[in-house]
């Protein structure tokens, strides 16, 4: 039996089972190499390997900041497809990211991202980057997403 897509549980099911397939929708994504790690209804995990060439400072080794503002949009727009009533793609209309530290040289960032409002055309979103816990977070995010109308199937293209 396929999941409907108008139903979250079922949809949370299908994102969890797809959650390596997800980041390939989105080409930043797919470049950078994170990974969806967990979902849950409005709120989503991930993890950026470090590699040296995100590298944004070679004297210290530290990744770009543009590479922890992939993450958390892409995390940030997740979420909200974890929460909505039916499926829709959003669209990122403002993302403000705050820097609280660099990430540490060599080590892989994690992001977590929620989705805590959502009104009839957008949702509004938080989240976080750090390495083991939030207790030092590197960078927080707060965004606001457009939600999009419904496509027909036959405009949506294959991800594949």
């Amino acid at each position: 039996m396929s999941a409907d897509p108008s139903d979250l549980e079922q949809r949370l099911t299908l994102m969890r089972e797809n959650m390596k397939m997800m980041t390939k929708a989105v080409p930043w994504a797919r470049d950078l190499g994170f990974e969806v790690t967990r979902i849950e209804k409005g709120r989503v995990w991930g993890s950026q390997p470090w590699d040296e060439s995100l590298v944004g400072d070679p004297d210290t080794g530290v990744i770009h900041g543009g590479v922890i503002t992939t993450l958390l949009d892409n995390l940030c727009g997740m979420s909200c497809s974890a929460i909505l009533p039916d499926f829709r793609f959003v669209a990122t209309l403002d993302l403000r990211i705050d820097y609280m530290r660099p990430a540490d040289k060599g080590r892989a960032i994690i992001g977590e991202a929620e989705c805590y409002h959502v009104t009839r055309t957008v949702c509004f979103t938080r989240a976080w980057a750090y390495h083991e816990t939030r207790d030092k977070v590197i960078a927080t995010a707060a965004g606001a997403f457009a939600i999009n109308q419904p496509r027909p199937a036959d405009k949506l293209e294959s991800f594949a």
